[in-house]
């Protein structure tokens, strides 16, 4: 027994303990800018938390990243979650969608949460294509078309969150491993 305890005292833990912390730190950035292509994967809130984690963990001061920085990348995390709420439904109503549509698209949503990732893509589609039909008694083709627009909504909030995450990820090694 002594012996383990032994080997224990010879390790530096200052070593493995940053260590551990830059593998948290590294893999939820990694993790959570190829998770902005999936609605699964919580990408820019993992970049923000990856990014909060090295401010506090690493030492204010000593972490390289200045407060204002966290604050720009967390106004960058913000204005994702803005978009992703709002781009299906604002993709749909450049398309011409009714009021009951865009409420489609939020319902469809909500909905689809609840059946993962198919549910997170069909839900605002169907969820737009059945309240113009149902409630704003539109017909098959004008119905489609708010459809489509949902999905070209959809696409363009996934590459507007893309470019997001990217400023993020810019922002803090620019500011982590440039500047400070």
């Amino acid at each position: 027994m002594e012996i383990i305890a032994g080997l224990f005292e010879e390790i530096p833990t200052d070593g493995i303990l940053d260590a551990s912390k830059w593998t948290v730190v590294i893999g939820l950035i990694i993790v959570g800018f190829l998770g902005t292509f999936l609605p699964v994967i919580p990408g820019t809130t993992m970049i923000f938390a990856g990014a909060v984690i090295h401010y506090f963990t690493m030492g204010m001061e000593a972490s390289g990243l200045a407060w204002q920085g966290l604050v720009f990348m967390g106004v960058l995390y913000i204005a994702s979650l803005i978009l992703d709420g709002i781009s299906g439904a604002i993709g749909a109503k450049w398309f011409g969608s009714s009021k009951w549509g865009i409420i489609g698209v939020i319902a469809g949503g909500i909905i689809g949460m609840f059946f993962g990732l198919p549910g997170l893509i069909i839900g605002p589609i169907a969820g737009v294509f059945l309240f113009e039909m149902l409630f704003a008694k539109k017909e098959v083709k004008e119905a489609g078309n708010s459809t489509i627009g949902t999905v070209v909504g959809g696409l363009a909030g996934i590459a507007a969150r893309v470019l997001l995450a990217l400023g993020m990820v810019a922002w803090y090694v620019g500011d982590v491993f440039v500047v400070n």
